[in-house]
């Protein structure tokens, strides 16, 4: 995004054309466009299979790349440690600083809402009763949507989407996180009910309408969502993880498993990335990488070469990270001068930026699994054999060669983070954890070596590396710089959530009212989630 400024305001101009006719429940995003027959479904679905699409890439939104940059890229993929701006936005005000800016915000909520919520609507009145098998699908894709957006807020609208025409009632983290499992629970039995249908197969941009990969999909997401909760709700979260366990399809077993969205456009960091330059290597994952002599470095970042404009002194064949949360720093006459430095630092490999787009992973589900035997879930296995394996499959996934040596090694450590350009960035690593299994180690310390393991695994897929590193603390990533919250989100916590938004403020001010009644604190970015509970994690 070359003037994030300018942008934005183009993007609320289409944001406003696109939405003006939303009232208080957000109105003619849960109408139904079209009036579809039953002669047309019963032809070839082509109608209702229409609404699949934009449900598969607006989970985030593929295009244009500065709508993802906005619903995501500026939040999630900078707040996990796994990437930073080099450009300091705003005159270095933005949310990377903690200043967050609201309207680009909107987005996060936005997208999901007029393209997976509404879409799902319409397949349910459309589908539920004669061809349930499809009605399933959307589900699935709906509590992939929209656990990320409960897990950015906190409570959102979900069981009661359109059931009012005056308001938007918002239900709790807690009890969207029910429905969720509820919603999977339904959906998981109708495929296996209609397992061979092949109603679903020209719409699939995942599975080639494989139900059984859907049923391990939406297995390893129950997991998910079980293993997000286990703090807070122990014996609710060994429940619903052990019904995916026990389930006689499973969870992934295999990188033929994971979950990727098979579109025909790359994925939108590409162009943030390689055209805009806007987005560059987040020095916690230096430090850890490079820490590790992790061959898979090389498959998530590049090295860049400075240009003439420059008297950045990059090491070559170095991989350097840009600290999160930079100020617009003394030395600099504006944001381009300073991004013209920081610019040469990691650029994201064009392997990990393809038409495939991962949203979840076998390696993943073996950490998850890991995590399930380490809290004594049935049916989980080995917590070593499941910890190397995710290790193993990421490897694999990554065409990287090394795995059995790296997981038997047991000295290298995050490493301490020089920044070539200005020493006041430089900071200390923040864990001596080691890569190796250690059995006698303490219950916390398996786990920080499981989570790290499973954040770097997860990239590039920040969402869920933030929701992770909230949950547990780990990896422990470098704080931000320049903390310009006011007080309200503490640097070494760091950001725990996003306010609520603009369009539902203006529009829904009664939902949001009932929402903060629900949240448990403040609506502001230090206030936790349901799930987020402090203090250790045993």
């Amino acid at each position: 995004m070359k003037n994030i400024n300018n942008i934005f305001l183009s993007g609320l101009a289409l944001f406003s054309m696109l939405f003006s006719s939303c009232s208080d429940d957000l109105e003619g995003i849960d109408e139904n466009p079209r009036n579809i027959t039953q002669e047309q479904l019963e032809v070839d679905f082509q109608n209702v299979g229409s609404l699949y699409k934009p449900m598969f890439e607006n989970i985030y939104q593929y295009t244009p790349p500065w709508s993802y940059q906005l619903q995501q890229n500026l939040n999630a993929d900078v707040f996990s440690g796994y990437m930073t701006n080099p450009r300091p936005f705003v005159a270095g005000a933005n949310n990377t600083t903690y200043n967050l800016v609201s309207g680009w915000n909107n987005f996060i909520w936005s997208v999901p809402y007029s393209n997976v919520m509404n879409n799902a609507r319409t397949i349910e009145n459309e589908t539920k009763d004669e061809f349930p098998e499809l009605f399933a699908v959307s589900q699935i894709l709906k509590v992939t949507a929209m656990h990320r957006v409960s897990d950015v807020f906190g409570p959102i609208v979900y069981t009661k989407f359109g059931a009012s025409a005056t308001t938007s009632e918002y239900d709790s983290q807690e009890e969207a996180y029910t429905a969720f499992f509820n919603d999977l629970e339904e959906a998981i039995q109708i495929l296996s009910d209609n397992i061979d249908s092949p109603r679903f197969t020209a719409f699939d941009l995942a599975y080639g309408g494989n139900y059984e990969s859907w049923i391990r999909y939406a297995n390893s997401l129950r997991l998910r969502l079980a293993i997000r909760i286990s703090k807070v709700d122990a014996a609710k979260a060994k429940t619903e993880g052990e019904k995916s366990l026990s389930h006689p399809i499973g969870v992934m077993e295999s990188n033929a498993d994971s979950f990727f969205i098979n579109g025909t456009l790359d994925h939108p960091i590409k162009t943030i990335n390689n055209s805009w330059g806007d987005i560059r290597m987040n020095a916690s994952m230096e430090s850890i990488l490079i820490g590790y002599d992790d061959p898979r470095a090389n498959s998530y970042f590049s090295e860049t070469v400075p240009g003439d404009n420059t008297t950045v002194p990059v090491v070559p064949g170095s991989l350097k990270g840009v600290r999160n949360g930079l100020p617009l720093l003394p030395g600099y006459a504006d944001e381009l001068a300073q991004k013209a430095d920081y610019i040469t630092f990691a650029v994201l490999n064009d392997n990990v930026l393809t038409s495939s787009v991962q949203l979840m992973t076998a390696a993943e589900v073996f950490f998850l699994k890991a995590e399930a035997a380490l809290r004594g879930w049935s049916g989980s296995g080995d917590i070593q054999g499941n910890y190397e394996q995710g290790i193993t499959l990421s490897f694999q996934q990554r065409g990287s060669s090394g795995a059995a040596a790296y997981i038997a090694d047991n000295t290298s450590t995050p490493q301490d983070y020089v920044d070539p350009i200005n020493s006041a960035n430089n900071i200390a690593a923040l864990s001596t954890i080691t890569i190796a299994w250690d059995n006698a180690a303490s219950n916390e310390e398996k786990l920080e070596r499981i989570i790290t393991q499973k954040w770097i695994a997860m990239f590039p897929e920040g969402q869920e590396a933030w929701s992770e590193y909230r949950r547990t603390g780990y990896p422990k990533i470098f704080p931000v710089v320049s903390n310009q919250s006011g007080g309200i989100v503490d640097t070494n916590l760091q950001i725990r959530r996003i306010p609520f938004v603009d369009s539902e403020l203006q529009t829904n001010p009664d939902g949001v009212a009932g929402a903060v009644t629900k949240l448990g604190g403040a609506d502001n970015a230090g206030t936790r989630l349901w799930w987020d509970v402090p203090g250790g994690n045993f």
